[in-house]
């Protein structure tokens, strides 16, 4: 797997024009060769030529979190004393054209940019990001994993077993994180518990605000759930729940709501592109007059990362190809009063849209 992932980026290397890449922390790194980095102010960094061996250069007291990988690439432990930037621009060598991962810290940027004076740097998702974009098998198998612990979190809200009335939505927030562990996830990503008129803001940060009864509650919530091969995969789905009857114009919004998801979720077939994606949630909402209430993309791609590429927004002419992953969460909301948001992770395959979260879609009333 890491092998053949390893070509396809040096393949894409040579269509780039890119002589290296130079991948540190964030989610090259995982997807590539199994390894994560800690965001340390020793520099870890794996330094991939277009061609010869891929070296991971690595703090000696962090070598020992690394499984080897013969073939793949070979490790490179330094001492305290030595200068680890110096040893990446030796790697790297006289590249004229340097990838740069996307999430380096600044700081070596600037130091390996004072090292390879003769060398055009560019990032490194002009190479990685079409290509983690796209998903295989196993993949999407991580992904429907994920998805259906999160799936399991919420039945638990909508079943009435996650208590909210009385409770804080910090409360609520850490008893879904619990549960998303509980479920098999090894972190918790972000777990949004946003009640009545804090549910209009779409990433409302839970806090010591107490749920109360006739409020709708809105949980956004993901974690990641680490698969065979070493990196990790997310959740991430959004539903909402009623305590108690909820007003007229809630319901009617929420079914405008529903309908415009369901209709993104049809409409994510491979050759179709984003923005029409966006489009068929978008005209719903705002044909039934809520259109200034949804004012963010309907979607983002989900991987190693919560959000990466594709982005299912007006304006990304990206056609879906099969094994794209993505979310559909349109949301309608309501500054001062309410918030509503309904959200599934979707792969593109040739038959269809494969939507992976298949927790009820209704307004669940408790």
């Amino acid at each position: 797997m890491h092998a053949e992932r390893l070509n396809r980026v040096r393949a894409a290397m040579g269509e780039q024009g890119i002589d290296v890449l130079l991948l540190s922390v964030g989610p090259d790194l995982p997807w590539l060769i199994g390894y994560e980095a800690m965001p340390l102010e020793r520099l870890t960094m794996l330094v991939v030529p277009r061609e010869g061996e891929a070296t991971l250069v690595i703090p000696r007291l962090e070598a020992p979190r690394v499984v080897d990988r013969p073939g793949v690439f070979a490790l490179r432990p330094f001492e305290e004393t030595t200068d680890p930037i110096r040893l990446v621009a030796e790697l790297a060598g006289a590249a004229a054209t340097v990838g740069i991962g996307d999430r380096t810290w600044a700081r070596f940027v600037v130091d390996l940019q004072g090292q390879m004076t003769a060398s055009s740097w560019q990032k490194a998702s002009v190479v990685t990001g079409p290509l983690r974009a796209v998903k295989d098998g196993a993949e999407v198998f991580a992904l429907r994993r994920a998805a259906t612990a999160a799936d399991r979190v919420a039945a638990q809200l909508q079943g009435g077993q996650i208590p909210l009335v009385g409770r804080t939505e910090a409360e609520v927030s850490a008893d879904i994180g619990r549960r998303l562990v509980d479920e098999g996830h090894q972190r918790v990503n972000f777990a949004i518990v946003a009640s009545g008129p804090n549910a209009a803001s779409p990433h409302h940060d839970a806090d010591d605000r107490v749920i109360r009864a006739g409020e709708v509650v809105l949980c956004d919530f993901g974690g990641t759930m680490v698969a065979d091969g070493g990196a990790g995969y997310c959740s991430d789905i959004t539903r909402c729940v009623s305590i108690g009857e909820p007003p007229a114009e809630v319901a009617e919004a929420y079914a405008v709501l529903h309908e415009a998801q369901q209709a993104a979720v049809a409409a994510a077939t491979v050759g179709t592109s984003c923005e029409a994606v966006d489009a068929a949630a978008r005209h719903i909402i705002e044909a039934a007059g809520y259109g200034d209430r949804f004012f963010h993309r309907t979607g983002h791609g989900i991987g190693v990362e919560e959000h990466e590429d594709p982005y299912v927004v007006a304006g990304n002419t990206t056609a879906l190809l099969p094994g794209h992953a993505f979310s559909i969460e349109p949301g309608i909301y309501t500054a001062g009063s309410w918030g509503m948001r309904l959200e599934d992770i979707v792969v593109a395959t040739a038959s269809g849209p494969d939507a992976l979260n298949q927790a009820d879609h209704s307004l669940v009333v408790i």
